[in-house]
This record gives C-alpha cells, sequence and structure tokens, in this order.
C-alpha cells in the first residue's frame, strides 16, 4: 500500500509537471510575441517621440509667434490712435485757419480792388496815405500766408489720411493672420493631444501585458519547481518503501516495517505670488507622479496657454526640447540656485535672457508626451533637488 501511494503520487505529480511545463512553453512563446511587439512598438515610439519633438517645437514657435503678433497688434491700435488725434488736431487747426481767411478776404473785400488808388486820393497828407498803404501791403501778404499756410495743412491732412488708410489696411492683415495662426494653433494642439494618447495607451497596454505574462512564467516556473520537487520526493518514497518492502519479504515476515513518515506539505489649489502660476496640485515633492516615478518637484495643472512665471530674478541657462519634459526653460538664480519649468506649450524666452521675479517666460502645455495640460516645477540647490513649497513661501 505504502508502495502504491507512493507511485500514485509519483504519477499525479509527473502528470501535473506536465501540464505545468506545457503552459510554462505556451506562456513563454506567447510573452517572445508580446516582446517582439514591444520592441517593434519601441522603433515606432522613437520615430513617435522625434515627431512629438518636432511638434512641441513647432506649437513652442507658433505660441511665441501669436504674443508677438498680440503684442504687434497692440502697438498698431495705439498708432492708429496717435494717428487719429493727429488728424483731430489738424482738422481744429483747418477750421480755424479757414476762419481767420475768411475775416482776411472780408477785410479785403471792404477795401475794394482799387484800394491803394482810392487810399492816396483820399488822403489829405501823404504821411497818413503812405501809412495805409503799407497796412493793406501787410493785410495782403498776412493773406497769402494764411493761404499758403492752409494749403500745407490740407496736404499734410491728406497725406495723415493715406497713412491712416494704410495702417487699417496693415491692421487689418495682422488681425486675419493672427486668427489663422489661432486656428492652426489649436488644430495643432488637438492633433498633439491625439497622438500622444495613442502612443502612451499603445505602449501601457503592450508594457501591462508584458508584465503580466512575465509574472505568468514567473509563477509557473515556481510551480514547475514545487512539482518536480514533489515528483522528486514521491520517487524517493516510493523506493524507500520498495526497499522497505523487499526487507519485510526477505524477512519471512517476522518483522514489518515501520510506515514511514509523511512529510507535510482633490487636488489641492496651489499658488499665489511669487509661485509659478497658480492651478492644482497634481503631484507634490516627493509625491508619485502620473507614470508612476517619485517626484522630485511639483505637478501643477493648469489651462494650456496660462502663463508660467519666474519665482526669481535670474539667468535662463537652457530653454529648449528634453525627452521626458518636452519643451523645458530652467533658470540659473545664482548662488547654486536654479528652477525649472518643463512640459510647456510655448517658451518665451530663449537662453542667455535675463528674467526679473514675476516675468512671464513660457505657457502651459503638455509637451513631452505629458497626460494634460500642466506645469512640472523643479527647484535645484547645487544640483540636488528640495522641496520648492517652503521656498516659495518664504518668498511670499
Amino acid at each position: 500500500m505504502l508502495v502504491l501511494s507512493a507511485c500514485i503520487a509519483g504519477i499525479a505529480a509527473a502528470q501535473d509537471s506536465r501540464d505545468a511545463q506545457r503552459r510554462l512553453e505556451q506562456v513563454r512563446k506567447e510573452l517572445k510575441d508580446v516582446a517582439a511587439e514591444r520592441r517593434r512598438i519601441e522603433g515606432e515610439r522613437g520615430q513617435a517621440s522625434r515627431a512629438l519633438r518636432a511638434m512641441d517645437e513647432r506649437l513652442g514657435k507658433s505660441g511665441r509667434a501669436l504674443r508677438e503678433t498680440e503684442a504687434e497688434l497692440a502697438r498698431r491700435q495705439q498708432a492708429l490712435a496717435e494717428l487719429q488725434q493727429r488728424r483731430d488736431e489738424a482738422a481744429a487747426s483747418m477750421a480755424a485757419q479757414r476762419r481767420e481767411l475768411a475775416q482776411l478776404l472780408r477785410g479785403a473785400y471792404t477795401l475794394g480792388g482799387a484800394a491803394p488808388l482810392k487810399l492816396l486820393l483820399a488822403q489829405g497828407q501823404v504821411a497818413d496815405a503812405n501809412r495805409l498803404l503799407a497796412y493793406h501791403r501787410y493785410l495782403q501778404r498776412a493773406r497769402t500766408a494764411r493761404i499758403a499756410a492752409l494749403t500745407t495743412q490740407l496736404r499734410e491732412f491728406a497725406e495723415l489720411e493715406a497713412r491712416l488708410a494704410q495702417e487699417r489696411e496693415q491692421l487689418a492683415d495682422t488681425h486675419a493672420r493672427q486668427q489663422r495662426e489661432l486656428s492652426q494653433l489649436q488644430r495643432d494642439r488637438g492633433a498633439h493631444a491625439k497622438e500622444v494618447a495613442q502612443l502612451e495607451q499603445r505602449y501601457r497596454d503592450r508594457a501591462s501585458r508584458e508584465q503580466a505574462l512575465g509574472r505568468d512564467v514567473k509563477g509557473l516556473e515556481r510551480l514547475l519547481a514545487r512539482l518536480r520537487a514533489a515528483a522528486a520526493r514521491a520517487e524517493a518514497e516510493r523506493r524507500a518503501a520498495a526497499e522497505r518492502a523487499a526487507r519485510a519479504a526477505r524477512a519471512g515476515g517476522k518483522g514489518h516495517g515501520k510506515p514511514p513518515a509523511v512529510a507535510s506539505a482633490k487636488p489641492v489649489a496651489v499658488g499665489g505670488l511669487g509661485w509659478p502660476l497658480s492651478g492644482q496640485l497634481l503631484a507634490g515633492y516627493g509625491g508619485n507622479l502620473p507614470d508612476g516615478r517619485r517626484s522630485t518637484g511639483m505637478l501643477i495643472a493648469a489651462p494650456a496657454g496660462s502663463t508660467v512665471h519666474a519665482v526669481a530674478d535670474g539667468k535662463v541657462v537652457f530653454a529648449d526640447w528634453m525627452n521626458g519634459y518636452g519643451l523645458i526653460l530652467i533658470v540659473d538664480h545664482g548662488n547654486g540656485t536654479m528652477s525649472l519649468y518643463a512640459h510647456n506649450e510655448a517658451l518665451l524666452r530663449d537662453a542667455g535672457d535675463s528674467v526679473r521675479r514675476g516675468d512671464a517666460v513660457a505657457s502651459v502645455g503638455n509637451s513631452g508626451g505629458q497626460g494634460r495640460p500642466g506645469l512640472y516645477f523643479e527647484l535645484r540647490r547645487n544640483g540636488e533637488p528640495v522641496d520648492p513649497v517652503a521656498w516659495l513661501r518664504k518668498r511670499q
């Protein structure tokens, strides 16, 4: 019976081991196929990453150009207002000179066409006549000067009108270009968000499947190891039982072997004076980022296009696209302190630019594969990340 029990246990363990081995081979094959697909997707991901970088840079340039266009539009509007004021002043001056000219014309009409001869014949004294003739000449010269001034004013007025029409035309062109750039930026942003979402979803799906298959392989390997150990123990027990039975048979039934021993088997709102921007805190210092990494800064959600401000005076030492961070800007504040602003939609400053606290340095985006618009802000002292909240509160 002991030998029979050991045999049965060995057969069951061997059968389970074969089933586990077949299952292990199937899982390993599937894992190999998924790994090959993952490598293929990683190649596509590399191409998509380069395309993503190009798109982020194009979005950054479009955003910056849009802000510059808006600034130019404001300057054109100011120039237009000044031209309108000058036109109004010219119109008022022209009206005043018309009134003065009318007075001169009335005076000339009063004297008549033969005024010099009348004055000479009507005066009893030559000195009085000369004085009146001189006054008449002054009046004529004044009339001529007024007419010339009026002509100049009218010419200047016409030039102002032409410049005003040109400025209005340029203003209309600028406004139309601004609308086109805005529409293109919105389309690019939508395509960018869609591509990033699809890429990340495919990568997560393959990575999750590969991890699950890897766990299955390890579990099956452990099960197979236990089954093989159980089969080995069963085989050892079978041999031991057979040996005891043989000894008992040789003893002629005089003794009985003893039975063998059986083995036991809500995001928080943040922001305010001195902060890079206001929004919802998604991950604080030391917390977990959406991709599972540990945060050495803080991730603040905010609407796309929101302005990002410098937290202190300093100099921009880096402004470019970086893998994992998208469009990123780094400011050196001196004394070993640097601030980092990542996942931007557009960079408004270049490397080498000096900035003051509160200056606009970037606009919020989701470049670099970030799932939703937001700013990743990090503060480093002597190259090591530090908790930015305490530092920011001290400077409020």
